[in-house]
């Protein structure tokens, strides 16, 4: 029999609807499920039960009572610890944050809680999202819910692997150099990074830039879908939220439910390296197996990429701009309690110039264009979401792919930063597993704005793909994690690297 824990959320919300399912209900089964788990993978690692019993309780009056109720309505979410959350502990994965508590919610979080969702906790990161391996020196690692001793990816491990583990139907998370959709990958669940300003953000820095954004995870892309719903909009506090003067633009029903497309009329392009990416050789065979047994379906299918070059040195430059405005007196003031991450970022930001910082713009925008071209004979791109098959999470990144070493510490987010570079909406799709037993993840790249339609095409595949143990989205072993060891009793476990 299914726990409630592990429907849906569109399925859960329905019953909360009909009076079928008690917010409280769900709820409990969703602490049930934490604290049987969670102790072998560490990823809810900040705890608001009582609050959240409190709300749930409410909910259950709510519904009792009958009438209209809002989209998240009784839903329990999990929020990244990069977001603050008022009245709860948000470190951002930093010492030197061990002990803040933040007075509101920022606006990511406000939405949720408006629209009816109820936050049971925080989710881990890496030190201030840096790197895509979800460890730090608060609250320690994040193990694969497929083998906690791998990587769960990052910077939304924490949220990727509480939802592959039935925690929460819903969670948070954020995305620059694939945030969202590494770890959905990884974990074998569904991270949507959409157009930069569709989810609005009141804490991005240079407001300007649309390197980082929000966005929705969950473990089916309706359920992705119905998060985006409540979480977009058009708030002023972002520039880069699209405004018409005087009308809504943005609204729930976009979103949900999910447009349906037909395949068979989709142009299609398939890429495992967007022609610069150092995919591993495991990976580009996991890619063309899987999209074999499928690419027949599309109206065409090419093997080819857009013209991605100098998106290494572009990204390389305007990340590290992004932690020079964020980081820069952190490291000058208490190195010690900051991150090699972190670090690396800050000295390779100030030895850039302004022209450096010129030119990658500029390369930035000729990219994008190219991009725009190549949109005009096709519809979306399918790539592997990442470009390695989860290895040690004792390996704060990999060094070398296939025996060539790496350009950076994030240089393996090549698959990823593609897309952020030009801004471009994708999803990481969950189908089945590859060679090592560990999750594989399809990216589904989209055209400008092309939001909706990212969506559609994900959930069009999904269903045409569950049936196929070999595509289907694969499901952790719980009985084993319930019978694991506790992961923080690993060498290693606590610490930046």
């Amino acid at each position: 029999m299914t726990e409630p824990c592990d429907l849906t959320a569109i399925d859960a919300r329905a019953l909360i609807g009909r009076k079928q399912l008690a917010p409280s209900e769900l709820l409990e089964s969703c602490i049930a499920r934490i604290e049987a788990v969670d102790h072998a993978v560490n990823a809810m690692v900040a705890r608001d039960f009582d609050r959240a019993r409190g709300l749930a309780r409410q909910q259950d009056d709510v519904v009792a009572k009958g009438g209209p109720l809002p989209a998240l309505f009784g839903l329990p979410i999990g929020v990244k610890d990069l977001e603050d959350t008022e009245g709860l502990r948000t470190t951002f994965g930093s010492p030197l944050f061990r002990d803040n508590v933040p007075a509101k919610d920022e606006l990511i979080v406000a939405a949720v809680r408006r629209h009816g969702g109820i936050v049971v906790g925080k989710t881990n990161t890496p030190e201030f999202g840096a790197g895509a391996n979800t460890r730090n020196a608060v609250y320690g690692v994040t193990g694969n819910p497929f083998d906690p001793q791998k990587s769960a990816a990052g910077s939304s491990g924490g949220s990727a692997v509480a939802l592959a583990t039935g925690m929460v139907p819903l969670c948070t998370g954020s995305d620059t150099g694939g945030s969202l959709r590494n770890p959905a990958a990884f974990c074998g669940i569904v991270g949507f990074r959409p157009t930069p300003g569709l989810v609005p953000s009141d804490k991005r820095g240079l407001g300007w830039s649309g390197l980082p954004v929000l966005g929705p995870m969950a473990r089916t892309v309706a359920d992705t879908a119905l998060m985006l719903g409540a979480i977009a909009s058009d708030d002023a506090s972002d520039p880069l939220a699209t405004t018409v003067h005087g009308a809504t633009v943005r609204r729930p029903g976009d979103f949900t439910p999910v447009p349906a497309v037909d395949l068979s009329r989709l142009r299609v392009a398939l890429t495992p390296d967007f022609g610069f990416a150092p995919t591993e050789a495991q990976m580009r065979a996991a890619f063309a197996e899987k999209t074999g047994l499928f690419r027949h379906v599309f109206a065409r299918a090419e093997d080819t990429t857009p013209d991605c070059s100098g998106t290494d040195e572009t990204f390389e430059v305007l990340r590290a701009l992004a932690f020079l405005s964020a980081h820069k007196e952190k490291v000058e003031k208490t190195p010690d309690q900051v991150g090699p991450n972190v670090r690396a970022n800050v000295a390779e930001g100030l030895g850039y110039s302004a022209a450096d910082v010129a030119r990658a713009m500029t390369v930035q925008t000729a990219i994008y264009r190219r991009w725009q071209g190549f949109f005009r004979d096709f519809d979306v791109i399918l790539t592997p979401a990442i470009t390695v098959s989860p290895r040690s999470w004792r390996e704060l990144y990999p060094a070398e792919i296939d025996g060539k070493p790496t350009r950076t510490y994030f240089h393996w987010l090549a698959m990823a930063y593609a897309v952020t570079v030009v801004g471009h909406p994708a999803i990481s799709l969950p189908v089945g597993l590859d060679k090592n037993g560990m999750p594989f993840g399809l990216q589904i790249v989209g055209p400008r704005g092309g939001d909706a339609l990212v969506l559609s095409v994900a959930a069009a595949l999904e269903a045409m793909l569950a049936g196929d143990p070999r595509t289907a989205r694969p499901v952790p072993d719980l009985a084993r994690l319930r019978a694991a060891p506790n992961l923080s009793d690993s060498p290693g476990f606590l610490g930046f690297d």
